[in-house]
């Protein structure tokens, strides 16, 4: 079974990332796609992100009904800060009939070769690129990579930061939410 790895903090997770999962479970050779909600990542400021639980939570909720999509919080007992490379080698270990595949935004594509030892990933598995709108150039080394697949998912420009900030400022953002977690961000009073 082919697993896409799909990481990030999800605070919160919204219809935007729904729809680039659900895009790659359905319309490339992934059979199912891993939210994998990371615990901190070495890239960003810890203050603004709810708690792990909470956040595991409403990423849960948001693929109830999806099938081929699930929930991870398989790096929030692994040592911190962490690194993909560990993670990847952790689910290896843990899961020796699955192959694992990399899910990431164009944007971080063109950061990839600051990752913590990327050539050894881009040794050992896939990655599936989604379009963004964002700034700079993808690194040359990358171009026509055997193991790079850019695939035409739709250019989703949404935002956790900008629902964040949008709740704060009371704005109804209700349609950028799964039902499920809007509800959960309601009765929890998040963001406010």
């Amino acid at each position: 079974m082919k697993i896409g790895l799909y990481f990030g903090t999800f605070n919160p997770i919204h219809v935007g990332h729904l729809t680039i999962a659900n895009h790659m479970a359905e319309y490339s050779d992934l059979d199912k796609v891993w939210f994998v909600v990371t615990p901190h990542s070495p890239f960003k400021k810890k203050s603004s992100l709810l708690d792990n639980h909470h956040r595991y939570q409403m990423v849960d909720r948001a693929v109830e009904d999806y099938p081929n999509l699930r929930a991870s919080d398989i790096e929030f007992n692994l040592p911190q800060p962490n690194y993909t490379i560990n993670t990847l080698a952790y689910l290896e270990e843990k899961y020796p009939d699955y192959e694992f595949a990399l899910i990431m935004g164009e944007d971080n594509l063109k950061s990839f070769h600051k990752w913590k030892n990327y050539e050894r990933i881009l040794e050992r598995h896939h990655i599936y690129v989604y379009p963004r709108v964002s700034e700079g150039k993808i690194e040359t080394r990358f171009d026509n990579h055997p193991k790079i697949h850019h695939i035409d998912a739709p250019i989703m420009e949404l935002s956790s930061t900008f629902i964040r900030k949008a709740i704060k400022e009371g704005k109804n953002i209700r349609p950028m939410l799964p039902e499920h977690v809007w509800s959960y961000l309601d009765e929890m009073n998040f963001y406010k």
